[in-house]
């Protein structure tokens, strides 16, 4: 019932109904009341007179008859014939004898007084009292001169009795309020026909002007039906509701400027999904491009893709993409158009260089585009201009649509082109420093010669090859003379650039198909495939040659020329695997080294007995070392690079032989090629956990681990235990793999590393960058801990493509949430640097040497919290 209510007070008609119905009534119960309150007063006031004339006409016939002198029974007959006179009517009637009157003439029977009457009696005043619906006069009969005549023992003044007049109103107000209450309810229902007919007409009034007026806007189903809509003309007879119909036009009008139809929305999401980066970017960002120019096709006609990027402070490069051929004229109007574009490019400084424009065509092969004019260009070229280049490089981008004219549409384009700016740029940069990364992976950053990484494996690959084609092949091994006076005396610098122009001399003198490699520091490798040992020493001879004729002029002025020490080994000659192939070729370059420089060596029968035997004594060294229990634990400090406190140590491993501490990096290979190494982890290992119970350390622990421990299914178990039994916790313990270090099956490492993280330990990746497995692990293994490379720290400084790459990773590492370590931090300002670039964690010598205890003064009890 409310809800009906509520419903008919939302329609016109219902509400003027209700508002007149409302009014009338207030206006009737008001005007009934007032009248009712005015009637009963004239009623009281007539009952009022009736009542005082009544008294006044008894007193004044008992006046009149006492005058004469009457007797008792003639007093008695008098006060009952009143009191029949008023018996049928709504009067009572009653007079009381005063106590005087009694006393003269004997007591009478009469009702007993009331309050009212004796006080009547007492005060001689008249009363009129009104008392549940009656009115009652109290009329006093007070003594006079001519009273004292028959009443001796009273006097002038006295009350010698009371005459009672009450009137009944009750039978007269009721019949009154029935007769108003009948009037009421004819008068209401008058008022509610009189409103329904009112609001029928007011509604009537204006209900074809809203039927018109409804019928208009059920005809909008677009915007284009939203434009046509004119509703200026609507008359709804009423001054107030036209104002505010005219409004209501007035927005109309401004919303047909700005309204986008439903299918532009649908389309610009459409489009816009199309913009998502995936792994397929990492192949070609230009083939991206086109496919994107594709996929954009399937929603709006774009005929032309236009890119520009700015190199340094050089100039620009555009890059054009066509859906279809063009002709050579149009692509010439275009190249002019955009240098044009260029120009009048705000806050543009000097002449515009355009260094190259690279033309590319999606579909080739598939008809021409027909021809079209500078105007059409122009036109239907929506464009977006920076002032300043963003990431990749971008300043601009451009496309050629035909919705560029459309007046709402190209709203919708000039969204597209902010999203394809940063998409193109972001697209190019990932491109390159994927491309970056997969080069550097694989070479020297300083000589772009092939890593030592490279190296290893081809010289693998290529005993592999002479072993099945029963083939010989010789190595070189090659280091400059006297280079680090050189970098002492001229600075680093010099000394890059003298490396550099070694190494290019050094490709210009070897064999086609022979492999040149930059092993580290200033020695170098030459694998010269198919070649014997007369063979490799007339190109070692030719390098020799070749590089004495190498002049370089030193920042004084002065000459810096370059000779090297050069060391043949061949195979199956001198070695039959690339392990002692190798030392066999450093030996003998230390050999040419020993004759005086600038001298090439090839070792003889007796000397590659010597070394063999050499090495034989280093593998037992290394032997000797694991059975006596000579392994020895040093740890070298972490600190975070904010605070400066130590709050990691790195796990090292040393060996004791007689007094001198031998560092892992003279029996690591030995103890890995002999198939030892293991059994050393374990052993050093124990006494680690054993120095750290024993010294009251609380920080965490980095322990590197080999390749070795990945096929070992009881290693995290007994790491495990081990943790246990000396009291601490797995989490302190974080696992460090190299990433250099090539991992064939992944399964393998994905389940040894699971299992890691399911005892508790925490992972980390050493040598981060330096490989090209670093975003395979990032995304395939639940890494807590980045190493950056050690070579790209300590080279940022004056390499802009180090520096590129370690920003690359911090930034990478932070987005994914994971703590970045900083190694080879040698000086203040490589450690200021790195807190700059926001790195978490920093080791090296400037921080802190390996040593046997743990650094403990200013380290916090639980650790790093962010591991």
């Amino acid at each position: 019932m409310g809800h009906s209510l509520l419903a008919g007070l939302r329609t016109l008609k219902g509400f003027v109904l209700v508002a007149i119905l409302s009014v009338s009534l207030i206006v009737f119960v008001g005007v009934t009341l007032v009248a009712t309150l005015l009637y009963e007063d004239i009623i009281d006031r007539q009952a009022e007179q009736t009542s005082e004339t009544l008294a006044r006409q008894n007193f004044n016939a008992m006046l009149q008859v006492m005058r004469q002198g009457w007797s008792r029974e003639q007093m008695e007959s008098f006060v009952a014939a009143a009191r029949e006179n008023h018996a049928d009517t709504l009067y009572e009637f009653e007079i009381y004898r005063g106590e005087t009157v009694s006393e003269r003439f004997g007591a009478i029977e009469q009702p007993n007084m009331d309050d009212r009457v004796r006080h009547a009696f007492a005060s001689g005043e008249e009363q009129v009292l009104r008392e549940r619906g009656e009115l009652r006069r109290l009329m006093p009969l007070v003594a006079e001169g001519e009273c004292l005549g028959c009443h001796q023992n009273a006097a002038a003044g006295d009350v010698l009795g009371v005459i009672d007049i009450k009137h009944d109103m009750n039978p007269v107000s009721s019949e009154m309020r029935r007769r108003y209450i009948g009037l009421f309810a004819v008068g209401s229902l008058l008022v509610l026909l009189a409103a329904l007919l009112i609001s029928t007409l007011f509604a009537r009034r204006i209900r074809a002007s809203m039927h018109g007026f409804r019928s208009r806007l059920a005809e909008v189903h677009s915007v284009e039906d939203f434009r046509q809509l004119e509703i200026s003309n609507v008359d709804v007879h009423f001054s107030e509701l036209n104002d505010a119909f005219q409004e209501v036009n007035a927005v109309a009008a401004r919303l047909k400027d700005v309204a986008v139809d439903k299918d532009i929305l649908e389309f610009e999401i459409r489009l816009l999904s199309k913009f998502i980066i995936t792994s397929d970017v990492v192949r070609d960002w230009r083939e991206f491009i086109k496919d994107l120019l594709v996929d954009i096709n399937t929603i709006i006609p774009a005929h032309t893709l236009v890119t520009v990027f700015q190199v340094e402070e050089e100039g620009y490069e555009l890059e054009v993409f066509w859906y279809r051929e063009v002709a050579p004229e149009t692509r010439q109007t275009l190249e002019e158009l955009l240098t044009q574009l260029l120009e009048d490019k705000p806050h543009g400084e000097g002449e515009v260089v355009v260094l190259k424009v690279v033309h590319h065509t999606v579909h080739v092969g598939e008809g021409q585009m027909d021809a079209i004019t500078p105007d059409d260009i122009r036109l239907q070229t929506k464009s977006l201009l920076l002032e300043a280049p963003k990431i990749g490089g971008i300043v601009g981008i451009g496309m050629r649509s035909d919705l560029a004219q459309d007046p709402i549409r190209h709203i919708v384009v000039d969204g597209i082109l902010s999203t394809l700016l940063n998409l193109v740029g972001s697209v190019k940069a990932i491109y390159k420093y994927t491309k970056d990364l997969e080069f550097y992976a694989t070479r020297d950053p300083l000589t772009t010669l092939h890593n030592q990484r490279v190296f290893k494996d081809l010289l693998g690959y290529e005993v592999g090859r002479a072993q099945r084609h029963q083939d010989s092949f010789s190595l070189l091994m090659l280091d400059l003379d006297n280079f680090k006076s050189v970098n002492d005396r001229y600075g680093h610098a010099f000394g890059d650039q003298f490396l550099h122009a070694f190494a290019q001399a050094l490709l210009h003198t070897v064999r086609p198909g022979d492999f040149l490699a930059r092993y580290g520091g200033d020695e170098f490798t030459v694998i010269l495939p198919e070649a014997d040992e007369e063979q490799a020493y007339s190109v070692a001879m030719r390098i020799a040659r070749s590089l004495s004729e190498l002049v370089l002029m030193a920042p004084d002025g002065s000459p810096v020329r370059a000779t090297t020490s050069i060391g043949i080994a061949v195979y199956p000659n001198h070695a039959s695997n690339p392990r002692d192939l190798f030392l066999m070729a450093d030996n003998m370059m230390y050999k040419a080294k020993r004759k005086g420089k600038n001298c090439i060596a090839v070792p003889d029968d007796d000397e590659v007995a010597e070394i063999f035997r050499a090495v034989g004594e280093k593998n037992q060294m290394v032997l000797s070392a694991l059975e006596e229990q000579r392994i020895l634990p040093y740890f070298q400090p972490i600190a975070d690079v904010g605070s400066g406190e130590v709050v990691i140590h790195e796990l090292l491993m040393r060996i004791k032989i007689g007094d001198r501490i031998v560092p892992a990096g003279e029996f690591i290979d030995i103890a890995e090629s002999i198939g030892v190494i293991h059994k050393m982890d374990y052993q050093l290992i124990e006494k680690a956990f054993a120095e750290v119970r024993d010294q009251g350390y609380r920080g965490k622990l980095f322990i590197n681990l080999s390749p070795r421990s990945l096929i070992l299914g009881e290693f995290i178990d007994r790491i495990h235990k081990l943790a246990l039994d000396h009291g601490i916790v797995p989490e302190r313990i974080v696992f460090e793999l190299t990433e250099r270090e090539t991992v064939s099956n992944l399964q393998l490492l994905e389940k040894f590393v699971l299992d890691l993280k399911l005892e508790g330990f925490q992972f980390a990746i050493d040598d981060f960058g330096s490989g090209f497995s670093s975003f395979r692990y990032l995304k395939q293994f639940p890494i807590d801990v980045i190493k950056i490379e050690g070579e790209f720290i300590r080279n940022m400084l004056d390499d802009d493509m180090y520096m590129a790459f370690v920003k690359s990773i911090v930034t990478l590492a932070r987005s994914l949430g994971v703590a970045t370590v900083a190694e080879f931090i040698e000086t203040e300002e490589v450690l200021a640097a790195v807190r700059e670039l926001g790195i978490d964690y920093g080791q090296g010598f400037h921080l802190g040497h390996p040593s046997p205890c743990f650094v403990m003064d200013r380290q916090p009890s639980g650790g790093p919290p962010s591991l």
